[in-house]
């Protein structure tokens, strides 16, 4: 309806019927304030709803998170597709709003989404500067993998986590993961992106995403690295 809401607080009251509870690592990792750019897996299981990892962390981070999230919900293969993408195109426009998230076209990138996907990265990037004690949480991979194995974002990640990292702004990794039942968190240690400067645009994007991947698979059990374990 337009009004605007505590995304943590409501994270928090979800949170807190989730039985069994929600298992925290790393608390002393857990950052208390921005700035920073915290990143995580995109876990996925059959059953396993998504919202249910934002929840997870906003509830055990004490600031407010601007998370970049997915504009739209595609349903591949299903027979609504069609009308299930208008659909949830204009909730999770809502749920943006209610929230003050940046909303990012779906994944895998779809040539149509050129001029949409520079749009939200520069939404994105405008927020962090007019609020610099930010806390901003992405999933790099921007989708379902299968397995959950921790998988390749698509091109061009790299890029958008260093320009928002740029000016020395600490990366916090989080592995997003269920054991025993269990919906877990695993909190790294914080961190500086840091590339060679002779590296051109390409090779700059695959080194941090790369160095990116790699500092989460360290927070998860080693059957969900991936190719990163």
């Amino acid at each position: 309806m337009g009004g605007r809401r505590s995304f943590r607080a409501d994270s928090t009251a979800c949170i807190a019927r989730l039985q069994p509870p929600l298992q925290v690592q790393g608390s002393s990792n857990i950052p208390r304030a921005g700035p920073c750019l915290l990143i995580f897996n995109h876990y996925y299981r059959p059953g396993f709803s998504a919202w249910w990892m934002s929840f997870a962390i906003a509830s055990v981070v004490p600031q407010e998170i601007h998370f970049v999230m997915t504009g739209e919900l595609t349903y591949p293969g299903k027979w609504y597709a069609l009308l299930g993408q208008a659909g949830s195109r204009l909730l999770l426009r809502g749920i943006s709003r209610m929230y003050g998230f940046t909303t990012m076209p779906p994944m895998p990138p779809r040539p149509t989404d050129v001029k949409a996907r520079a749009a939200s990265v520069r939404a994105t990037l405008a927020y962090f500067n007019t609020h610099p004690r930010s806390i901003i949480g992405l999933a790099p991979e921007g989708g379902d993998q299968p397995g959950g194995r921790l998988n390749w974002p698509a091109a061009g990640a790299g890029r958008f986590i260093a320009l928002l990292t740029s000016p020395g702004i600490p990366i916090v990794p989080l592995g997003v993961y269920e054991e025993s039942g269990r919906l877990c968190l695993s909190f790294g240690k914080a961190y500086v992106t840091e590339y060679p400067s002779a590296l051109s645009a390409d090779e700059r994007d695959h080194w941090v995403i790369k160095a990116s991947m790699q500092a989460i698979a360290k927070q998860l059990p080693f059957p969900l690295r991936g190719e990163f374990g």
